[in-house]
């Protein structure tokens, strides 16, 4: 396959990526994870070799078929009907219930990444998308403080208190970890989301998040 693929644009550690073998990449540990994100050095994040791979031609053969990875992720994935738009070419917008984010369950749908990053074992990585959209401040592209209280109230809520069942009281947190992509780190714009990482959840209970929403 050629890494000079139009319908995904490589960055030079893509190329620099996409040269190396599996057993020469560097996995992300859980602590480089929490200094990543604590960072904001979100570009740090990829894919394994071969995973970037399959990615670059499953996103060649989607954007074939379905025109954009956001129209496949809305209809295939969330299944979710956009408002009919007057301005073609413009993101889709949906009806919610509750205008701030997270605060209605229809409003938002947990899912399993399927093109997850190169993570270290037992790291689970989780999209958490909604139609509501979340606030970012229009300088720095992060999301605005109001955002980050309410996206840290729901992970709370939603992922590490129920990990406090497993590892015990306030321990949950240890293990969950959140971020939200700037735009231009976004492989699906305009269905706002958040990503979710989880270490060593027990998978009866990464099938009860899979299956609440």
């Amino acid at each position: 396959m050629s890494i000079n693929n139009n319908a995904f644009p490589l960055t030079a550690i893509d190329r620099e990526i996409l040269a190396m073998k599996d057993e020469d990449f560097s996995l992300v540990t859980w602590e480089e994870l929490k200094e990543i994100i604590a960072a904001n050095r979100l570009e740090q994040l990829k894919r394994r070799p071969s995973d970037l791979r399959r990615y670059i031609a499953w996103s060649s053969e989607t954007k074939a078929e379905y025109g954009t990875i956001t129209n496949f992720v809305v209809q295939k994935r969330l299944h979710w009907t956009p408002l009919p738009s007057s301005t073609p070419g413009q993101p889709p917008k949906f009806e919610f219930r509750d205008p701030i984010p997270f605060k209605d369950q229809d409003d938002f749908k947990i899912l399993r990444n399927d093109w997850p990053y190169g993570l270290d074992k037992g790291i689970v990585h989780i999209c958490v998308w909604v139609k509501t959209p979340i606030e970012t401040d229009p300088t720095t592209g992060d999301v605005t403080d109001f955002s980050r209280k309410l996206i840290e109230d729901f992970v709370n809520n939603t992922f590490a208190a129920r990990l406090d069942t497993v590892f015990g009281p306030g321990k949950g947190k240890e293990h969950v970890l959140w971020f939200k992509n700037w735009v231009a780190l976004q492989s699906v714009r305009g269905v706002d989301h958040i990503h979710v990482l989880v270490r060593d959840a027990p998978e009866s209970i990464q099938e009860d998040w899979f299956k609440e929403t």
